[in-house]
């Protein structure tokens, strides 16, 4: 029995590998890209793997430390060309195109959020940054069709006004918050801080970098951002050291008992009744120990007395505690921090600068090869 002509077998392909092997890398895949988001990987896990000293540019054997902070930056920087890439890269999708670009990355970010729990539901001893990501992913739904100039203000923008600003309502929230307020705001990684570098780096995307002209444009413009953020995070630093700041910090061993008029410390083989327990109110918890406080106690009231304070009082609490953390010196310690994983404006400024000027040598390196 023969079949008809229209019941021909299928045809089976066969794959070409040394076609897919000399064609890897060919437009329009961008290799360079992929290279730089190789280094980033491989920064990151040396920075949680390896011990490094402390970076001194003029002691090559301590440069080893450039991977912590710049490493998780950069991948931040390379996120922002991706999400450009998937959407249009130069072309502004219109509105019914868009709706479907947010529909996948939002389930983009969702998967990497979910994997970013997963992560720290093993209970790993390292800040892990994927949950940030997912939720990157999900906020840039909302930037997908605005020209590059406008990222590029949007980015400085937030570079620039987002860590004092978070810094200031830190200070005047007294550090108050949940898990979501953490997430996105106090966190290791704030949404509102990196979502400066995911829209920097969604400009990169938008722009063509197919010439060494503009490659070469793209390095000395990290190199410039690099050179201001990290210049003007040292010399604040330098400033800071000058005039000598006490430290604040006092650790639990430090602190003298006698100063807490809410504590004494018991000499051990002491008989109680030879301390004096006047003026102080004992609760005995029936486990063999007694706690006893001044009767005139403020703090106390609400626990002991039940009293109510007034809201004028409250309010008048709330502003001298705020007062004395010096919100103003607050923000600007945030303005000029440049140490890894400060979150301050200058160690985006510069290590967001530092991540356009390895990108760009990326590029650069694989540009003699025709795989850019």
């Amino acid at each position: 029995m023969t079949l008809p002509e229209h019941h021909a077998a299928p045809v089976v392909r066969r794959i070409d590998v040394r076609a897919w092997w000399t064609g890897f890398g060919r437009p329009p895949r961008i290799m360079g890209l992929d290279v730089a988001r190789s280094l980033a990987v491989l920064g990151m896990m040396a920075a949680h793997m390896l011990s490094t000293p402390e970076l001194s540019l003029l002691e090559p054997h301590t440069w080893g430390a450039l991977v912590h902070g710049r490493s998780s930056i950069l991948f931040a920087v390379l996120a922002g060309v991706s999400i450009s890439l998937m959407t249009g890269r130069g072309e502004t999708p219109g509105p019914e195109r868009a709706a479907v670009l947010r529909v996948g990355l939002i389930a983009r970010g969702g998967v990497v959020f979910l994997i970013g729990l997963m992560l720290e539901l093993l209970g790993t001893p390292i800040a892990v940054i994927l949950t940030v990501y997912g939720a990157l992913y999900i906020a840039a739904t909302a930037f997908i069709r605005w020209r590059t100039a406008s990222l590029l203000i949007g980015s400085a923008v937030l570079a620039l006004a987002g860590p004092p600003v978070l810094a200031l309502m830190q200070v005047i929230t007294l550090g108050t918050g949940g898990a979501g307020v953490d997430l996105v705001l106090f966190g290791t990684y704030p949404v509102t801080v990196w979502l400066a570098l995911i829209l920097g780096g969604m400009a990169i995307g938008r722009m063509r970098l197919d010439g060494v002209r503009e490659k070469a444009s793209l390095l000395t413009v990290g190199l410039v951002l690099a050179a201001v953020g990290y210049g003007v995070g040292a010399l604040a630093g330098t400033a800071a050291s000058e005039q000598g700041s006490p430290s604040s910090s006092v650790t639990d061993s430090s602190v003298d008992s006698s100063s807490d008029p809410g504590s004494v410390a018991l000499p051990t083989g002491v008989d109680p009744e030879e301390i004096d327990f006047a003026g102080a109110l004992c609760d005995d918890y029936g486990d063999g120990y007694i706690s006893c406080y001044p009767e005139d106690d403020p703090s106390l009231e609400d626990d002991v007395g039940f009293e109510e304070t007034s809201d004028t009082t409250a309010w008048a609490d709330h502003f001298t505690q705020v007062a004395e953390q010096d919100p103003w010196r607050s923000a600007v310690g945030a303005l000029t921090a440049v140490d890894p994983h400060s979150g301050g404006a200058d160690e985006i400024v510069g290590s967001g600068g530092f991540a356009v000027m390895v990108i760009a040598l990326c590029l650069l390196a694989c540009g003699h090869c025709a795989c850019c």
